[in-house]
């Protein structure tokens, strides 16, 4: 059930990701949905500890969310400065 429930918030936070950093034309759902679990995994592990949150695994709340936000927007623009 966790990873029934890990792939619809990924796709929602990579769908949300690839709209603030205007990619949403290039990529599907599927890579919305990876960017969004890359995105978690990044920001568990970077920005989580310097702001005191917990990850999504620990629960999904608003903060976590925001934080796995974060992550998957600095994901897409490490992506967009690595193809130019």
């Amino acid at each position: 059930m966790n990873l029934i429930i890990y792939l619809i918030f990924g796709a929602l936070v990579g769908y949300v990701a690839s709209r603030i950093m205007h990619t949403n034309s290039q990529q599907g759902l599927l890579l919305d949905i990876v960017v969004g679990i890359v995105g978690a995994f990044l920001a568990g592990t970077f920005i989580s500890p310097l702001l005191g949150v917990g990850t999504i695994n620990d629960a999904i709340t608003l903060p976590t969310l925001l934080v796995t936000l974060l992550g998957s927007v600095v994901l897409l623009w490490i992506v967009k400065a690595i193809r130019r």
